[in-house]
């Protein structure tokens, strides 16, 4: 059986690694689609949509392909915590977050022409308490400007949990690799 090309509707570069570990070819293909949340949207609403946009928008480029739509948000007590931009926002961010429970959700969609599979995979992080100088050196030495919550978990900042919980680690990086997995075995992709 001939399977159609597997695409990651991604240009992230951490994603593109995550799909590297499976060792089934795929490519990237920039996804365009507008982030900006729509009103009294929950957080696990939002990155389910978005994931989905992202891998119809592809898809529809590509409609012989199967692609993977994938969108992570980190949420602490209310708030959506965004990539922070800056080294000042990022502080900020994990001044604000220290000591408290922050839930990273990652939606995904793999669509092709006939069919959409969606989930959504939570993993949790308690932060432990910090000073502003522990964070600063943090923020300065890891640089996770361009991750949810300021967080970079397979660098510098495994330093700065308490604890960590959740069926799929990889989960917290963005690409929930067991899920994605199951669902790629059961498309028939030869996995392990």
């Amino acid at each position: 059986m001939l399977l159609p090309e597997l695409i990651l509707a991604s240009t992230s570069p951490y994603r593109k690694d995550l799909m590297q570990r499976l060792q089934i070819p795929f490519r990237c293909v920039a996804p365009e689609v507008d982030e900006s949340p729509h009103a009294q949207e929950s957080p696990r609403q939002l990155v389910e949509r978005l994931a989905l946009a992202k891998a119809q928008t592809v898809l529809a480029r590509y409609p012989q392909a199967l692609v993977i739509g994938a969108d992570q948000m980190a949420y602490c007590a209310g708030r959506i915590l965004g990539k922070p931009g800056s080294s000042t926002q990022a502080e900020t961010q994990l001044q604000w977050m220290q000591g408290r429970q922050v839930e990273y959700l990652t939606g995904i969609a793999l669509a092709d022409a006939d069919t959409v599979e969606q989930f959504c995979i939570p993993y949790y992080l308690h932060l432990r308490s910090l000073s502003p100088d522990a964070i600063h050196r943090y923020v300065e030495k890891d640089q996770p400007l361009d991750c949810a919550g300021s967080f970079r978990s397979e660098g510098l900042g495994i330093a700065l949990v308490e604890k960590m919980e959740g069926a799929d680690p990889t989960a917290l990086m963005g690409m929930p690799l067991i899920a994605i997995a199951d669902a790629l075995r059961r498309r028939g992709y030869s996995l392990p």
